[in-house]
């Protein structure tokens, strides 16, 4: 079952909403590709835009006693097969207490097997460091422009699918960033609004996904 928003990282934030000299440092690390990178039209990054940083201004929003580090070890155009290498050596490092994970977006190109590999070992490395998890179904991009069938639209809900099961199987936390782009086209928008690239979201487009994870921070 998917971790439940309002109860799965509830004893760090009755930590996170305790005041000096109760408080201690809370690192996140998001992890993935260019979207959390901060990418927006390549080769510009815009990071104060980018949902690492968005998380970040609504955790503070929410605990304004809170010392807390969001850390970005995202690298552009990355797939999790690369990601899931260094995951020891770059994110875990950080002793974080949540690592998101953001790259169904590139993993079109892996295929579903190779991913779930790769999404299993950064997974599961986590949670033998008793790490909590927020996986990321993908943003969205211009699919008319890919000739291949595996930038498809169908092979983005595939993966969309398979972070989904990881997350069910595991009980870990989910950020639905293709349902909350698939809603916003359902209420009668348009892809390109979300879009600042091909494939990079804009402000509007992190907005959503920030909004997503900050499911799992609800105020104390």
């Amino acid at each position: 079952m998917i971790a439940k928003p309002e109860t799965y990282l509830q004893d760090l934030l009755l930590e996170m909403a305790t005041p000096w000299p109760g408080n201690r440092t809370t690192n996140i690390v998001c992890h993935g590709h260019s979207v959390p990178a901060g990418y927006f039209a390549t080769p510009y990054v815009n990071t104060l835009a980018a949902y690492p940083h968005l998380l970040l201004a609504g955790i503070k929003e929410r605990f304004p006693f809170a010392v807390v580090n969001v850390i970005v070890t995202a690298i552009g155009g990355e797939n999790s097969e690369q990601g899931s290498l260094r995951f020891e050596r770059d994110v875990l490092c950080h002793r974080p207490e949540v690592i998101t994970i953001d790259y169904a977006l590139n993993d079109r190109g892996l295929g579903l097997e190779r991913a779930r590999t790769a999404w299993r070992h950064m997974i599961e490395l986590a949670l033998q460091n008793q790490v909590k998890l927020i996986l990321l179904t993908p943003t969205h991009d211009q699919f008319a422009r890919y000739s291949e069938p595996a930038f498809s639209a169908e092979a983005l809900s595939q993966h969309a699918a398979l972070v989904r099961s990881l997350a069910d199987e595991y009980s870990l936390g989910m950020a639905d960033s293709d349902a909350a782009f698939l809603r916003y086209l359902k209420n009668g928008g348009h892809v390109h609004d979300l879009l600042s690239h091909v494939n990079h979201p804009n402000s509007k487009g992190h907005q959503l996904v920030a909004e997503e994870i900050l499911r799992y921070f609800p105020a104390q």
